[in-house]
């Protein structure tokens, strides 16, 4: 399947509603494939102090959610260039959580684990991202994905088996799914705590409903995040197109 435009990209954003595309130009363009999103409820107090206090950790319904996220990224390019074999392919899993400020809710990442050393040099570097070096392998048969990950150094491992079991449809707004998925920024830190926020583009989310066999997961507890006992809240997603911006500093 080959990516949409980033004319056509930029061009669909009525479901963006109030956060308005940025005027400045994009930096990248990137294809996510075979997503699941994981989510677990997850207490406000447990996440308070691994996220900067100049940044309210969002909710819905007074309940916070820790989401574990394994895709492949694919079809990673610069504005202006093509992908570069070897650098623009690799698969990817983040830790994350929600945040919102001054009325732009996005996501914060506890840890992002990829096989790629220079996309991980790249994304601490200019986005501020704590990405970190794993072993990472992905096998697809059908519509079933076996996804496992080994953070290098440290010991956070995701070994699982998941597969959508619904139709493609789009979340409701106002809806669970739509608060945990439909969000067009992330927000960063530096070393000296200083916020920084990056927007993102894409279509509405293609969800589906998922099933899942996680038979190894501690890449939450990499954080001191425990999940609680309870099965995972899940949706697949097969392919998105997405656009990135450069992250600016957020006014404290």
């Amino acid at each position: 399947m080959c990516p949409l435009s980033s004319k056509a990209l930029l061009a669909d954003n009525a479901h963006r509603r109030q956060w308005a595309v940025p005027a400045r130009p994009w930096l990248m363009a990137q294809t996510w494939q075979h997503l699941l999103f994981a989510h677990w409820p997850i207490p406000v107090d447990a996440l308070r102090p691994l996220i900067p206090a100049a940044l309210p950790i969002d909710t819905f319904d007074g309940q916070a959610w820790l989401g574990v996220v394994p895709f492949e990224m694919r079809n990673i390019r610069f504005r202006g260039s093509a992908p570069a074999p070897g650098l623009s392919a690799f698969p990817e899993l983040n830790v994350r959580t929600y945040v919102n400020r001054d009325g732009k809710p996005g996501v914060w990442f506890f840890s992002l684990d990829a096989a790629n050393a220079t996309a991980v040099w790249f994304a601490r570097r200019f986005y501020n991202l704590p990405y970190f070096r794993a072993q990472m392998r992905v096998h697809i048969h059908e519509t079933t994905i076996d996804y496992f990950s080994s953070r290098l150094l440290a010991p956070a491992t995701f070994r699982g088996t998941y597969q959508p079991t619904s139709e493609v449809y789009q979340s409701t707004p106002g809806t669970l799914e739509y608060w945990l998925t439909e969000r067009y920024y992330l927000y960063a830190a530096d070393r000296r705590g200083r916020l920084y926020r990056g927007a993102i583009q894409h279509r509405p989310w293609p969800l589906q409903r998922a099933q899942a066999e996680l038979t190894e997961e501690t890449t939450a507890r990499s954080h001191g995040l425990h999940l609680p006992d309870t099965p995972p809240l899940l949706h697949y997603a097969h392919t998105i197109d997405v656009l990135a911006w450069p992250i600016e500093a957020v006014n404290t």
